[in-house]
C-alpha cells in the first residue's frame, strides 16, 4: 500500500484554508490535513507533528509570512528538505520563495487539478 501523504496548509484566510482542506480530503494520496493560520504557527505544527511530508504555504499573512517561514524552515537542518508549495496571488514573489527553498508554485485561486499534479510528483518522490 502506498503511503499517504501528510499535509500542513498555511493560510491566515479561514475561507481558503478551508478551501484547500476540502480539496486535499478528495486527493487519495492524502492522508492526514493539517492546518496552520500563519507562517509561525505552521513551524510549531511542524515541531509537534511528526510525519509532515509537505507544506502549502500562503505568503502574505500577519505574524510570520511565507518568505520568513521559508527561510525559519532553511536553518532547521531536520526540515531543510520539507517540500513546499507557494501559493499566492502574487507571482512577483515567486523568484524569492524559489530562493528560500520552495519546492514548487500555486497561483490563487488554486484549480484542484492543478494542486493534484503538484501533490503527485511530491509524492512520487517520497
Amino acid at each position: 500500500m502506498e503511503k499517504k501523504l501528510t499535509i500542513l496548509a498555511v493560510d491566515d484566510d479561514f475561507i481558503n484554508l478551508k478551501l484547500i482542506s476540502s480539496m486535499l480530503k478528495k486527493n487519495s494520496q492524502v492522508g492526514q490535513i493539517f492546518e496552520a493560520i500563519n507562517g509561525l504557527d505552521a513551524l510549531n505544527k511542524l515541531q509537534e507533528v511528526d510525519g509532515i511530508n509537505l507544506v502549502l504555504l500562503d505568503i502574505k499573512m500577519p505574524v510570520m509570512d511565507g518568505i520568513e517561514f521559508l527561510r525559519n524552515l532553511q536553518s532547521m537542518p531536520n526540515m531543510k528538505k520539507m517540500p513546499v508549495i507557494v501559493l499566492t496571488t502574487d507571482e512577483t514573489r515567486k523568484s524569492e520563495a524559489f530562493e528560500h527553498g520552495a519546492f514548487d508554485f500555486l497561483v490563487k485561486p488554486i484549480r484542484e487539478n492543478d494542486l493534484n499534479t503538484k501533490i503527485a510528483k511530491i509524492s512520487d518522490l517520497l
